[in-house]
């Protein structure tokens, strides 16, 4: 979820070219969120499975190439075209849905209280 927040900078990297590579790791989840309400409240989930558009399209809408990896023996092939490629790259990598992100800080604390592990 993540990358909406940010996905305008397509156009940036579009107008001046910027070979940056990009990769999105989605679980189609605003996964901080749902990691503290799972961990935090008692698994209540609200608003937190996303439907997201499709990643490689936009990319494409941009002029910028990309790929999408939904299975995992594909990664490595994907993974290398996007550094062969010259020009920006947008990989989108498909990933478990539940998993649990670390190091975390939890709502409300400060980062001395960074969690490291469950």
């Amino acid at each position: 979820g993540g990358i909406q927040m940010t996905i305008q900078e397509l156009g940036t990297i579009m107008e001046h070219k910027i070979p940056v590579k990009i990769i999105i790791l989605n679980n189609n989840y605003l996964g901080m969120v749902r990691q503290w309400q799972e961990l935090f409240y008692e698994e209540r989930y609200s608003s937190t499975s996303i439907q997201n558009p499709d990643f490689v399209a936009l990319a494409a809408a941009y002029g910028i190439k990309g790929r999408k990896v939904e299975q995992r023996q594909d990664l490595d092939k994907a993974v290398r075209e996007m550094v062969a490629c010259d020009s920006a790259f947008v990989l989108e990598v498909m990933v478990e849905k539940k998993g649990i992100v670390y190091p975390m800080v939890p709502a409300g604390k400060c980062i001395t209280d960074v969690m490291l592990k469950s």
